[in-house]
């Protein structure tokens, strides 16, 4: 684990009582997953390490962004002790709690719930010579179905089985990175790319101020039961004229990305990254466009399929933030 406590003694004096200036002697180190650099994942940890980082000399806690695979890959290190928080989508939070989808021979019990961040709708960006007006008529065609660990990735293979679609039923499947995916569209190398991702995003103005490409909805019955089935989904829309080339409201689903971490993470590094960040809330919804209409009672309860983690909770009970 990453998490270094070069004092022990001074982390004791302090479990029992946090908030004054008693981890000022105590150097501890904490790092983010986040995902790729082009996506909001990776704002998201910057945001919060730079809130956190902004009083260290009071509590003796640095923190860290690093850029990931995503949210598979997140859960995955942190379970594993690498990384103290990361970013992952609602979903696989809940899968990762009560094991199941990917996390049925691998379940994390552990896994423990900071806050819910932004939605991130399920996003299909296709080029305008495509032909591609819906999800189904992406068989046939040359389509980005996310890298392998990244939330998007596993959400596409979840839809594309709603769908009755498998990879042998596309031309091309690559596996592109978020950061790469803007560049292959333009480059005519691929038709389609997903995105699972708050909006507005890097990844989709770099493509649709670049090249000719637009976004498709993802709707009908599969969709529809989808969301009828699973608490962690809800229909989502992306507004028109956010992104050239997409006048009209795009109609999908869609997930949240929520923080998490270990139950093995101390109280005390917990309380002080929730309480960094639910404590100068204005500021944390001026680090990033998606995170402007960002609401602290939601924040605590949506999405969190995993109980929260218990310095957490004594943050937002000292904040008034919950009884």
């Amino acid at each position: 684990m990453k998490y270094q406590n070069v004092m022990a003694s001074a982390v004791a004096a302090v479990s029992i009582a946090v908030g004054g200036t008693a981890f000022a002697q105590d150097q501890q180190f904490i790092s983010i997953g986040t995902g790729g650099v082009t996506g909001v994942y990776y704002p998201t940890g910057g945001a919060i390490c730079r809130l956190v980082n902004r009083e260290r000399k009071e509590h003796g806690i640095r923190c860290a962004v690093e850029s990931t695979g995503g949210s598979v890959y997140n859960i995955n290190t942190i379970k594993g002790g690498e990384l103290e928080f990361g970013v992952a989508q609602s979903d696989w939070q809940h899968h990762a709690f009560n094991g199941t989808s990917k996390f049925s021979d691998n379940p994390f019990p552990e896994i423990r719930a900071m806050f819910s961040v932004h939605p991130e709708p399920f996003t299909l960006l296709v080029r305008g010579d495509s032909g591609i007006s819906s999800f189904e008529e992406l068989k046939g065609k040359r389509v980005n179905v996310g890298n392998p660990g990244s939330g998007q990735r596993a959400t596409m293979e979840v839809v594309m089985d709603a769908f009755g679609l498998s990879m042998d039923d596309f031309a091309l499947a690559t596996e592109y990175k978020g950061s790469e995916m803007a560049k292959q569209i333009c480059d005519d190398n691929i038709d389609a790319m997903i995105y699972t991702i708050g909006h507005p995003a890097a990844a989709i103005k770099e493509a649709t101020t670049t090249c000719d490409v637009k976004l498709v909805s993802v709707e009908g019955a599969p969709i529809d039961q989808l969301v009828a089935d699973n608490p962690y989904y809800r229909v989502a829309t992306i507004p028109g004229g956010m992104y050239a080339g997409t006048d009209g409201d795009t109609t999908t689903f869609g997930v949240g990305a929520t923080f998490v971490t270990s139950a093995n993470i101390p109280d005390e590094v917990a309380y002080v990254v929730a309480k960094a960040v639910m404590s100068n809330l204005d500021d944390f919804r001026g680090l990033h466009p998606a995170f402007a209409n960002l609401d602290a009672a939601q924040m605590i309860n949506d999405g969190l399929s995993a109980p929260l983690h218990p310095g957490a909770e004594k943050a937002y009970k000292e904040l008034g933030l919950m009884d």
